[in-house]
């Protein structure tokens, strides 16, 4: 039997490289700073490929890699990989989640400790031979109030380390439950806008999704306390680099600390190279031996697990089970991250509970990995590609979120059900679905049959149910050149509230809603992408 070839294309530890090596079980080659061409030429011949950021697993790369069955991304951030290119050929992307926390916390703490202090600046005057003790006054940390956006692993780890320096800590995370908050001895802000005016330093910890797309753009930096200090080791695309740098050059902000970028390395016009007030570190957040050490043997043990053992670790794109199983029930996967992704859309953010409940012919099924993708469903919003199947569990943990799962022994209208609940403070929201032939369905919002399609972008509307209120917001969404591809209503009773949900082609923007709340019948509008 051929031995597994793999492909070390970006450097990581020795030790990692000996953990893959280890036994003689799997020929492995190291090859770092290839191009495209120069991959494609050979990438044809290995069944396992190891990258960091550098390299570029691309569609064009993967439609030529015929053995290649694993994937393993020395880090947490997969945006170099193609994941829907890999699953499409069969080849699971797993990355390493855990191995870097310390290290990146320690880097953002390192930068705060820096700004407070104008280390690196003073520094550079004594190589200089100069002698500048006034020029370089600091800043105490002791009594200083610290906002942390994003409280995942890291921004916890950040969090401990500045109350062990005396300082305040806020902390906002739209995923973060109350109880978690109290358990971390942090002050949980409900907004972002109510921490920004209170903070003398903010550092950054979120995921890089749409959402967080430039979360600090001039607008917010304007609610920043005058002479607050920014730190952000997390995205690069967090922060507006245009806006920051008119905030420190006009004074508004003391100085920043910045690891990460929108463009790496950085254009030679880079707008705060020249700042005096700024910190710059090229992306090291990851960069200790040890976090080296622990990723490069992470991905090295998930590798040789995925192409010996079939067995699967941290995947990003496939639940944790063998073949069979997965054939068996990965309609069911595919229809418990539906829900998971909608129910974050339309439910409590701050979120202290997660009710799995299966009803229905499911009582020899293995729930387990539909569990987990309703989980990672619902945590994508808060995690982005740092949540995958295997560890959502671990990061609900982190955010303060219990999962409970449940089978009801009623009998259902449906062969197979999952309904889903959050609750937080008394309030719930739940949706249910079903598998009707092959085809996935939401069949329950909040305890109203209806029949949905789980798929592209869904409108919810609360109406009253009176005649003509189709053709009222028919009419606004044909103004606006929005085709509905499916609808389903629900009423309590004649005359009385209605749930209205639309399967519509294109996503309606802030003016259709508000043109649709503007009808008198309408009491709430609501847009979720799937």
């Amino acid at each position: 039997m051929d031995v597994p070839k793999v492909l070390v294309a970006d450097p990581i530890s020795e030790r990692g490289v000996a953990e893959l090596a280890a036994g003689g079980v799997l020929d492995v080659t190291v090859k770092t700073g290839l191009k495209e061409d120069q991959l494609l030429e050979i990438i044809g011949e290995y069944s396992g490929l190891v990258v960091r950021s550098q390299t570029k697993a691309t569609a064009k790369l993967l439609a030529a890699a015929t053995k290649l069955r694993a994937i393993g991304r020395a880090g947490v951030g997969v945006d170099n990989v193609d994941v829907e290119a890999a699953t499409k050929h069969g080849i699971i992307v797993m990355n390493t989640p855990g191995g870097n926390t310390t290290s990146t916390a320690e880097h953002a703490f390192s930068l705060l400790m820096s700004l407070a202090r104008n280390i690196p600046q003073a520094h550079g005057t004594m190589k200089a031979g100069k002698w500048d003790r006034k020029k370089f006054e600091g800043t105490e940390l002791s009594g200083k109030t610290l906002a942390i956006i994003g409280m995942g692993r890291i921004g916890t780890e950040v969090a401990k380390r500045a109350m062990a320096f005396g300082m305040t800590v806020l902390a906002y995370d739209p995923y973060l439950s109350a109880s978690r908050a109290t358990a971390l001895q942090v002050e949980l802000v409900e907004n972002l806008d109510d921490a920004l005016p209170r903070a003398d330093f903010v550092t950054l910890h979120m995921p890089s999704t749409p959402e967080t797309h430039h979360m600090l753009n001039a607008e917010k930096i304007a609610k920043m306390k005058d002479g607050a200090r920014l730190i952000n080791a997390a995205r690069g695309d967090l922060v507006d680099t245009a806006a920051l740098a008119e905030a420190l050059k006009s004074g508004k902000l003391a100085g920043a600390a910045v690891d990460v970028y929108e463009v790496e390395p950085p254009p030679a016009d880079f707008p705060l190279r020249d700042l005096p007030n700024v910190v710059l570190t090229p992306h090291l957040g990851a960069s200790t031996a040890e976090a080296q050490e622990n990723v490069g043997i992470e991905v090295a043990q998930s590798i040789r697990a995925a192409l010996l053992q079939g067995e699967i670790r941290n995947a990003v794109n496939m639940p944790s089970i063998d073949a069979k199983t997965l054939a068996s029930i990965g309609g069911l996967i595919d229809l418990g991250d539906k829900l998971g992704r909608f129910l974050s859309q339309i439910g409590p953010k701050r979120a202290e509970k997660l009710t799995i409940a299966y009803s229905g012919d499911m009582a020899d099924v293995n729930t387990t990995p539909v569990s987990r993708s309703v989980l990672t469903g619902f945590l994508k919003a808060a995690g982005g590609d740092e949540v995958n199947i295997v560890n959502a569990p671990s990061f609900a943990q982190t955010l303060g979120v219990k999962t409970t799962e449940t089978r009801l022994s009623t009998k259902s209208d449906f062969s197979e059900v999952i309904e889903v609940t959050a609750s937080t403070n008394g309030t719930s929201v739940s949706v249910a679905g079903t598998i009707f032939g092959n085809k996935a369905r939401i069949v329950q919002i909040n305890g109203r049959f209806v029949e949905v399609k789980p798929a592209g972008v869904v409108l919810l509307l609360e109406n009253r149910d009176v005649p003509g209120i189709v053709g009222h917001f028919g009419s606004v969404l044909a103004q606006h050149k929005i085709n509905i591809a499916g609808m389903s209503l629900s009423r309590n009773q004649a005359g009385g509230e209605a749930l209205t949900v639309l399967n519509l082609d294109t996503l309606p923007g802030k003016e259709v809603l508000d043109a649709l709340l503007a009808l008198e019948d309408i009491k709430s509008a609501k847009a979720v992408v799937l």
